[in-house]
């Protein structure tokens, strides 16, 4: 089975980790996304994976109020890199070899961003985890995967979300919603379509790279997104 994309960035939530947990990582869950993984590595899809941080802290939640912004987002930061050390452990334990690369220089934990490595990483069959979001605050992890999957050549950026696509409505509130099938990025900023936040959305825009919306919950969904198959809404200039 050919696979309609050579090289990916998956965007992973760090909520997609706590499973039916109230917050923190569950590790059936986690063993479960490695799995779907695993199945796309092994038809020999380049994978780079950025993970957001919210199932332990999010620099704009309830829990930040009061707090220094910036202060608030460097302590996301951190958070999705206790969520890569996590994550390379699944894949390290399926099989796969990870690399996880921070955007803060914590070397003694990780190593540095440097886009060298992580191209040779990706040629030689490597899982490349990158942590820290874009290294700065005020920007959200969306914004990182669009960095990123810009840096590493990616075909396209997969956002892996609860929701099986983008909807004209939020369909767990509205029975008459319907998906999407694709749409171009000027339809999802005019309808403020919340498929990622409008600077990750502009950049992929501007870089021609298009991004897939699917549910990660769905057995199978990475797999049939990657081989062509009509999964999730496809967004593209």
């Amino acid at each position: 089975m050919t696979p309609k994309y050579q090289r990916i960035l998956l965007k992973l939530s760090g909520e997609a980790l706590m499973g039916d947990d109230a917050f923190g990582i569950n590790r059936p869950t986690i063993e479960r996304i490695v799995g779907e993984i695993k199945e796309v590595a092994n038809m020999g899809v380049a994978i780079g994976i950025v993970i957001g941080g919210g199932n332990i802290f999010r620099g704009v939640s309830s829990s930040a109020a009061g707090m220094d912004r910036a202060t608030a987002d460097y302590m996301g930061m951190l958070a999705t890199v206790i969520n890569s050390l996590a994550l390379q452990d699944a894949l390290a334990k399926a099989g796969l070899v990870p690399r996880v690369q921070s955007a803060i220089n914590i070397e003694p934990v990780v190593e540095p961003y440097i886009r060298g490595k992580t191209m040779r990483y990706l040629e030689e069959g490597k899982v490349v985890v990158f942590a820290a979001g874009t290294g700065n605050p005020f920007f959200t992890t969306d914004t990182a995967a669009a960095l990123r999957g810009r840096e590493m050549e990616a075909d396209i950026v997969l956002k892996a979300t609860k929701v099986d696509g983008v909807y004209t409505a939020d369909p767990k509130t509205d029975p008459t919603a319907t998906r999407y099938h694709t749409l171009t990025f000027d339809e999802a900023i005019i309808k403020n379509l919340k498929v990622m936040d409008a600077t990750a959305l502009a950049l992929c825009r501007d870089q021609k790279l298009p991004i897939k919306v699917f549910s990660i919950f769905k057995t199978g969904a990475l797999k049939r997104v990657v081989i062509g198959e009509d999964e999730g809404t496809l967004v593209y200039v």
